[in-house]
């Protein structure tokens, strides 16, 4: 696995647009956000495209992979912070320079749908890549804590996955695995196809928003991945966030698809997804999920360098 360099005070960090287009109050918050990073030392470089709605609903793939591919090139460019979520990133794929990529590593990161784009460079290249706060929320949250949590990760080189009090285990046991993951729509798309990805002997986190993906539909996609094998193949599974108005929780839901037939660890916490305080995951990295221990679960090496 490629472990990216850390960042350091003065850096420069390139951000781009992958997924929603940066359009209406999209735009003060994205030049909030710049001014909150600016303040802490850094560098700030906006995509060619960062503002582009050329399709009218955002701009094209190309243009996006375009943007990714040029801040992996440029040297000065020390890392990579995606803008906000949306629902299209996956389109990029097929034009993102996978080669250009691995010999030029860096931090990449950012949520939601973004999940497609980190854990598929992670798989095509090996980078150990980020799920983090996009950098809009930067400005949108109403705390520094997620901000604070990437600056913890990525200047001072922390491993630490939260406070022993944010878990609680569902079902007992050990496993080790790189981790793979991120939000669950999105984690489903990658489960076959030209672009999947390897879930043997990893472990898996997933959360999802229920604002937008309500019970049912969570069950459809732990249905398919279960269909799939996904189930059969990982160590580990790690549930994060899911706020539903049913109050159906997300582990309710994985219990009713998997039932008692796996004899992996199962853990719980509420520290990364659609929520406002997010740890930085990454993806690619050895942990370990030990239910026995306070810790419950570490990353086993670090995860920038």
């Amino acid at each position: 696995m490629i472990i990216p360099d850390k960042l350091n005070i003065g850096d420069t960090i390139g951000v781009v647009a992958p997924s929603g287009p940066i359009i209406g109050e999209n735009i003060d918050e994205i030049m909030l956000a710049k001014k909150k990073v600016e303040e802490k030392g850094f560098k700030v470089e906006f995509s060619k495209n960062l503002f582009s709605n050329s399709l009218g609903y955002g701009s094209s793939a190309k243009e996006k992979a375009d943007d990714i591919n040029y801040m992996f090139a440029i040297k000065d460019i020390k890392m990579i912070w995606c803008a906000k979520g949306g629902e299209n990133s996956n389109s990029t794929f097929e034009y993102l320079d996978y080669d250009l990529i691995k010999e030029n590593p860096k931090i990449i990161c950012g949520y939601s749908d973004i999940t497609s784009i980190t854990n598929v460079i992670n798989s095509k290249c090996r980078l150990v890549t980020f799920s983090s706060t996009n950098f809009k929320t930067i400005a949108t949250d109403e705390t520094d804590f997620s901000f604070n949590e990437a600056i913890k990760r990525f200047v001072n080189c922390d491993i630490n996955l939260g406070k022993p009090q944010d878990y609680k285990v569902l079902k007992e046991g050990v496993a080790t695995g790189k981790l793979v993951g991120g939000n669950l729509s999105l984690i489903r798309g990658l489960v076959e196809g030209k672009y999947k990805i390897d879930f043997n002997d990893k472990i898996l986190f997933i959360e999802e928003l229920g604002f937008e993906t309500g019970p049912c539909l969570a069950y459809n996609y732990l249905y398919y991945m279960k269909q799939n094998g996904v189930f059969d193949k990982i160590s580990g599974l790690w549930i994060g966030n899911y706020n539903h108005e049913s109050n159906i929780s997300l582990e309710q839901i994985v219990f009713d698809v998997i039932g008692d037939k796996y004899n992996f660890p199962i853990i719980k916490s509420n520290n990364f997804g659609h929520i406002e305080e997010k740890i930085v995951i990454p993806i690619g990295t050895n942990a370990k999920i030990d239910t026995d221990t306070k810790e419950k679960i570490i990353l086993l090496e670090n995860c920038v360098k």
